[in-house]
């Protein structure tokens, strides 16, 4: 009687070392399982293929444009390798558009380029257009928080920045300080920094605030300050700024 009396706190010991192991081992398992799709979702985030395209047609042809842009979005999102297409209108003038899109790769981009959908957008869009697509081609360089859906009321800041060549390293620097004080700004849910393929001291910069105070008060910000101040005696071009609201 006394040796069962002896055992069974050592059996109950075991039992509970037993648990703790088998549940440490499904904990280790399941951290291994998901590694590999997080993985292959940051490869994947960084290894996406960028295309902004700014639209401009007739004033009197906003409407008609803005219905076959969201014709060419909804068609898009649906298209293989699409992880991004917003169409964003311009407030000053809303006539102009830009399309932001993200593809997983380029052929992903290349099939969709060569689409049915796509050819018929471009021709429907080139009777009333003011001036031919400017589209820009890019991977992301730096990128800070994104909300995970669009909101209807955010404000979008999309601005093209052209430094001259020998001012590129310095360019780059003033970017990443930017791309990480800029998440951190009251309002802000997006960042996006984008570097163009063909002309590396070419860079497109997408901004999403929740309104336009909140907009105004990180261009008064200091580090937004000392960064265009950075970026004048390197500029090769204005700095090109425009405000713009999701089409849905």
């Amino acid at each position: 009687m006394r040796a069962i009396l002896c055992l069974a706190p050592a059996r109950t010991v075991l039992a509970r070392t037993i648990l703790a192991t088998t549940a440490l081992a499904t904990t280790i398992l399941a951290m291994a399982i998901l590694a590999p799709s997080r993985a292959q979702s940051a490869q994947a985030a960084s290894d996406a293929l960028y295309l902004v395209t700014y639209i401009e047609v007739m004033p009197n042809a906003a409407g008609p444009a803005e219905a076959e842009l969201k014709r060419y979005r909804d068609a898009g999102r649906r298209d293989d390798g699409n992880l991004r297409l917003d169409v964003l209108a311009e407030i000053a003038r809303p006539n102009r558009f830009v399309i932001v899109e993200a593809w997983r790769d380029k052929a992903a981009l290349d099939a969709h380029a060569q689409s049915a959908g796509t050819i018929q957008f471009q021709e429907k869009l080139e009777p009333i257009e003011d001036a031919p697509f400017d589209e820009r081609l890019a991977h992301v360089l730096y990128r800070g928080q994104r909300a995970t859906a669009n909101n209807v009321g955010t404000l979008y800041v999309v601005t093209h920045i052209d430094v001259v060549p020998p001012g590129l390293d310095a360019c780059l620097a003033a970017l990443k300080a930017m791309s990480v004080d800029t998440p951190n700004d009251p309002g802000n849910v997006g960042y996006t920094v984008l570097q163009q393929a063909n002309r590396t001291n070419h860079f497109t910069v997408v901004e999403e605030w929740t309104d336009r105070k909140a907009a105004d008060a990180h261009a008064m910000a200091e580090h937004t300050r000392a960064f265009r101040e950075k970026l004048t005696p390197i500029r090769g071009a204005l700095y090109d700024e425009r405000f713009y609201t999701l089409v849905n």
